[in-house]
């Protein structure tokens, strides 16, 4: 994407939040709605603050930095995979909180008795987005671009004539501004204006959502796509400034106050256009129009980014690993079905209402937030020695990381009664599931490590290097013959079971033997080409060293690799290419086997081999799964 589609595209997410973020900050002043000047103040330089500390991940992150990768990269991988937790919750909320300020839009336009029908409503239109990404939805920025364009119009409009109109008042505002804030200081002390202003500011902290859209997002854009995602940061920051704290001011400048059933902004349009006529309220309904259509465009990037942060907890092996094959068709079903579910559930438990969503959904972006802000800090002050001006670039994440964490903890301590515990709890418990896979996986790779020692024990000494082997009859025309084409992940046990097992079971039938590896690129490889270069030069010698072993005994061998996030799509592009080559072929891929199948074995297990079948089936490619045999990992 340019610069001004990767703007509608990605900021449409941001933006959005300006439908409900400076809303709930207004109202949390209390009734000394003047203190909203420096309220608008304060978000405005937030929002630049957060921008200037996300376009420092993206310069050092240019594949993509998203928080998951960045807190694993920088902080740890156990801090990684509870910002991972926190994203997954946050895309959930993200769903659930749009929706549901999507239909506080619409029913605003509606009579006040028909308020009734709001979560029947928001739960319709959940399941009309499940049903349109069970049936695949397409990643296009096009159709988003006229609403989008419309939304900053009518807003602006908005905004424009709220100055217009209320430019004589400028002074006086200014002047009960200085007495409010002398009332309150009276009222409240010092410290309680302060708390009070805390209190609104950390409230209003779903205005700065979908700031970091850019950096999760870097494939997406155009070459040099680091000045592509910087010019996009600027519009974002700029547009999303201007419109947050605009609303703010404007809400002061009209003196609004709640009405039942109507949201902050469809009163300030009505205000507005009061005076327009039937001009007014075909601009009332455009206004409010725009902003029920562009919450749902930040509805679906829960759908799409949710998943995506699957993948890559489920490649670190923090998820089950089925999910890393998100271009499986079943997989990116059960993605969705468990964010739409789970949105669904939260719209009931919370009514609907947008006020307690923002509190869930506050706790779990900060939570991100802060602990990518961490590790720039981190990252900066280890590269101190030899990156020049690492103190202007740690101030400034060191500042989005006190900002972001203030957020977060006054948010925690103010809501924790009011629904902040829930967010904690789910965390919590999503945290522990995590924890609970990531040892099952260890545990059955331990069992599998002696698998490797009795094989690797049996082999020639000069298995274990060495330059590579010339082929034994490379004038023949091998393409006629059988041919074996085995996955392996590596140069170990696994692959060794099957090498011998199509051997021991075939007794001579193949007599071409071709190796594929996926190199799987991880967050712990995935910032830069040193670490991909790394991976590469493993893989290779790993499959050469099968090469060799088999060419000794005079078969002919061969390897293809590749680096992708993805095996089942490596293997099937591979497999494909070898099978042209190679028409009498047949892939081998291994299957662990448990002593006691569980539930739990079979969610965790059992799935990429199949997986792979069914893929290589549709290119008329035969498949074979292989077991393999692993003790209970219970008593490892």
């Amino acid at each position: 994407m340019v610069t001004f589609l990767a703007w509608v595209g990605l900021g449409a997410d941001g933006i959005s939040s300006s439908c409900y973020g400076p809303q709930e900050a207004f109202l949390a002043l209390q009734g000394h709605y003047y203190l909203a000047i420096i309220l608008a103040v304060m978000t405005a330089v937030t929002v630049f603050i957060i921008s200037a500390s996300y376009m420092q991940i993206i310069k050092e992150f240019p594949s993509g930095g998203g928080a998951y990768l960045v807190a694993s990269k920088l902080l740890s991988p156990t801090l990684g995979m509870i910002t991972g937790c926190a994203l997954i919750v946050d895309y959930v909320l993200t769903i659930a909180v749009s929706i549901a300020s999507g239909m506080d839009a619409v029913f605003s336009m509606l009579p006040v008795e028909w308020a009734q029908y709001k979560i029947i409503a928001a739960a319709c239109i959940l399941g009309v987005l499940i049903i349109l990404n069970l049936r695949g939805v397409k990643e296009s920025v096009m159709p988003v671009v006229p609403f989008f364009l419309i939304f900053l119009l009518t807003h602006g409009i908005a905004l424009a004539w709220a100055v217009i109109a209320n430019l004589g008042n400028i002074p006086s505002v200014m002047h009960a501004t200085v007495v409010d804030f002398h009332d309150a200081t009276n009222q409240l002390g010092i410290f309680g204006v302060f708390a009070l202003l805390m209190h609104a500011y950390s409230l209003g902290g779903g205005t700065y959502t979908g700031i970091e859209a850019v950096s999760n997002s870097m494939p997406m854009l155009r070459e040099p796509r680091v000045e592509t995602a910087r010019k996009t940061m600027i519009y974002m920051a700029f547009s999303l400034a201007i419109v947050a704290s605009g609303l703010i001011l404007a809400y002061l400048m009209f003196n609004l106050s709640p009405v039942a059933g109507k949201t902050l902004n469809a009163i300030l349009f009505e205000r507005v256009a009061a005076s327009w006529g039937v001009y007014g309220s075909a601009f009332i309904l455009l206004a409010l129009a725009s902003e029920a259509l562009i919450l749902l465009v930040a509805a679906q990037t829960g759908f799409l980014g949710g998943p995506r942060v699957l993948v890559s907890m489920a490649t670190d092996k923090w998820m089950p690993k089925r999910f890393a094959l998100l271009n499986d068709r079943l997989v990116t079903q059960n993605g969705i079905l468990l964010m739409g579910g789970s949105a669904l559930a939260i719209l009931f438990l919370a009514k609907g209402s947008v006020g307690f969503l923002v509190v869930l959904y506050s706790i779990n972006v900060f939570l991100a937030f802060s602990l990518s802000q961490l590790g720039m800090c981190r990252h900066w002050w280890r590269e101190r020695a030899v990156t020049p001006g690492w103190k202007q670039r740690l101030a400034i994440n060191g500042v989005g990381f006190m900002l972001t964490s203030f957020i977060l903890l006054t948010v925690v301590v103010s809501k924790f009664n009011e629904g902040g515990w829930l967010t904690i709890v789910v965390t919590t418990s999503l945290v522990a599931v995590c924890v609970v896979i990531k040892r099952h996986y260890d545990q059955v790779e331990h069992q599998l490590k002696r698998l490797d020692t009795l094989l690797s024990a049996s082999l020639p000494a000069e298995t274990a290097g060495g330059e590579e082997i010339h082929d034994p009859k490379p004038s023949e025309d091998v393409t006629k013959e059988m041919t074996a084409i085995i996955i392996v992940s590596g140069f170990n046990g696994l692959g060794l079971h099957a090498l011998f097992n199509v051997v021991r079971i075939f007794k001579g039938l193949f007599k071409n033997f071709v190796f594929i590896q996926i190199g799987i690129v991880d967050a712990g490889r995935f910032k830069g080409t040193q670490e991909i270069g790394n991976l590469e030069k493993s893989v290779h010698e790993d499959l050469k060293r099968y090469v060799n072993l088999v060419r000794r005994q005079g078969y002919h061998a061969e390897y293809r690799y590749a680096i992708d996030t993805n095996v089942v799509d490596g293997v099937t592009q591979l497999a494909t290419e070898v099978a042209k080559k190679y028409p009498m072929s047949v892939l081998f891929a291994g299957q662990l086997v448990f002593p006691k199948e569980t539930i739990f074995s079979g969610i965790l297990h059992n799935y990429t081999s199949f997986a792979i079948q069914n893929q290589l089936y549709y290119q008329g490619i035969p498949v074979l799964v292989l077991p393999v045999r692993v003790e209970d990992t219970q008593k490892a």
